[in-house]
């Protein structure tokens, strides 16, 4: 038998000790260092998922027909918030129509109507019978819709000028009478209203660079450079356009509710810049319920919040905005924002999306797009109601919708970087803002109607992808102003602007105030029609 000393056993057992726990130090380590890379993964995977449904999805962020009827599905706060209704009877009903395809020929009512007669000769009316003459029974017609391309031509105007042959005669000084002549809009330039206004709307509201254009022309058979459009486009703008800009910016500045956004421009010359750096354009418009429909753009070259500031200095009100923070300061004033549910729930919907597909109609993401989607389908409720009405009704079902919204993002969990983390961050990050509609039945859900005014503005870009100049800029803020006015207004823009050109270089400064967009002095030939 075989005796080992005791301190050689305690010896070892230390020493597995020690090992034990290194090894069980090492462990829990890989098992964290795993836990992260599965984390970090799945957040690839997320990203992954989004941006292929962002490059080859659908764009559209409507609620489809399953997430319409999981609507009704939300926690007992929110079954209090719903109007209980009567359940409707059924009645079956079996028709067939015919089916419609393409347009309504309703739609060329509008439209001038040429009148071409065809008759038979005389000789040839006769019976084919009896011989007898014959008389007009009836008409067959068939309409047809025909486009007449733009025509170019000069048109040279000419006064005639008077004088005295008596005085020619008898007097030192001869009086000279000239016939009157209208003004032109370019002094000592061949650009005309018509001209003007064309290549206005063909670049800012048809998205038709002036490179295009000139190519265009010389398809026509006339050379007219980019240059010369450029420069034409600038002077009338300054000329007359600019002051109704300001008129228009005086007005909405009375206005109660506005709304605001800005997007990207790139401009190659700016003082100072390097050609890369991009500038902003700043969009303020009216809101639903005003007699002025207005939209203008403003071009700055940042998106620092002094420019909003500055812009807005004696507004008095609410004003809708998205989550830029630089809208924040405006508080410090007599203005109160007024936040946007849309892009709260973009996010939400953007997380769905970047869920595994199995997963997207459980994950926690899909419930905040629910709750998101009960409010807007509560607005649609709201649609015909007054803004006292909506008020009401806002505070008895809405409210509560959106305080279960916000408990369950508070409660709710999710890792700061994930598609859902973002949603919830900024969700309750903007929640003072959010919740601001409550306070005014005129107030909107959403911020949707200034991202609709600067949309014209971004899908121009698309097609003339920068300004040269700050010059440049500025004219195309002030143009888009207008096109973009006269449009919520119902105005033909071309006859529009034609109008504005012929108009206010033969007519006093204190008379501008009747070529506004929303004038009743304008004349119904620059009207649409009502639909």
């Amino acid at each position: 038998m075989y005796y080992f000393p005791m301190k050689n056993v305690i010896i070892e057992l230390e020493e597995i000790k020690t090992k034990y726990e290194e090894s069980e130090a090492e462990r829990r380590k890989l098992k964290d260092k795993n836990s992260e890379l599965a984390k970090l993964v799945a957040y690839y995977e997320e990203c992954l998922r989004l941006s292929k449904h962002r490059q080859f999805g659908q764009s559209s962020e409507k609620a489809d027909a399953d997430s319409r009827q999981l609507l009704l599905i939300f926690d007992e706060v929110e079954n209090e918030a719903v109007v209980k209704m009567a359940e409707p009877s059924v009645e079956e009903i079996t028709y067939t129509r015919r089916r419609c395809t393409g347009k309504k020929e309703d739609d060329f009512d509008s439209l001038p109507i040429e009148k071409i007669l065809y008759s038979s000769p005389e000789e040839e009316r006769s019976c084919p019978e009896c011989g007898g003459p014959m008389h007009v029974m009836g008409h067959e017609q068939r309409r047809e819709l025909t486009i007449i391309p733009a025509q170019v031509k000069i048109v040279e105007h000419e006064r005639e000028v008077y004088s005295c042959r008596r005085c020619e005669h008898e007097n030192i000084k001869v009086p000279i009478i000239k016939a009157p002549m209208p003004e032109a809009v370019i002094k000592g330039s061949a650009a005309s209203a018509a001209s003007i206004a064309h290549i206005m709307v063909q670049k800012y509201m048809n998205g038709v660079p002036l490179y295009r254009q000139e190519q265009s022309f010389l398809n026509d058979g006339f050379f007219l450079s980019r240059q010369t459009m450029s420069n034409w486009l600038i002077r009338a703008s300054n000329d007359w356009l600019e002051p109704l800009y300001q008129q228009m910016r005086k007005e909405l500045l009375k206005e109660e509710i506005l709304h605001a956004d800005e997007t990207v421009v790139q401009v190659l010359k700016e003082p100072g810049r390097s050609p890369g750096r991009e500038s902003f354009m700043w969009l303020y418009c009216t809101g639903r319920y005003t007699e002025t429909p207005t939209v203008l753009y403003e071009y700055q070259e940042t998106r620092s919040s002094a420019h909003p500031r500055n812009f807005l200095e004696s507004f008095k009100g609410y004003l809708h905005t998205d989550g830029y923070s630089g809208y924040k300061v405006l508080q410090e004033g007599d203005i109160r924002l007024c936040g946007c549910w849309a892009h709260a729930r973009r996010k939400f919907h953007e997380a769905v999306q970047a869920a595994p597909p199995e997963e997207r109609t459980n994950c926690a993401s899909h419930k905040g797009l629910e709750f998101c989607d009960r409010l807007f389908a509560l607005e649609r409720e709201y649609e015909q109601l007054t803004p006292k009405e909506r008020h009401k009704k806002r505070l008895e079902q809405s409210r509560p919708v959106s305080e279960a919204f916000f408990a369950w993002a508070s409660s709710a969990c999710a890792l700061p970087k994930s598609a859902l983390g973002k949603a919830l961050y900024y969700a309750l990050g903007q929640r003072p803002y959010l919740e601001t509609f409550y306070l005014d039945g005129r107030l909107e859900l959403s911020n949707n109607r200034a991202e609709r005014s600067i949309k014209p503005f971004v899908i121009g870009r698309k097609n003339w992808l920068f300004c040269c100049t700050p010059k440049g800029a500025k004219t195309s803020s002030t143009i888009y102003s207008l096109i973009e006015t006269a449009k919520k207004n119902r105005l033909k823009p071309f006859e529009y602007l034609k109008y504005i050109f012929e108009t206010m270089p033969n007519i006093p400064k204190e008379n501008y105030h009747k070529l506004l967009p929303w004038s009743k002095d304008l004349p119904d030939s620059l009207r649409l029609e009502q639909t």
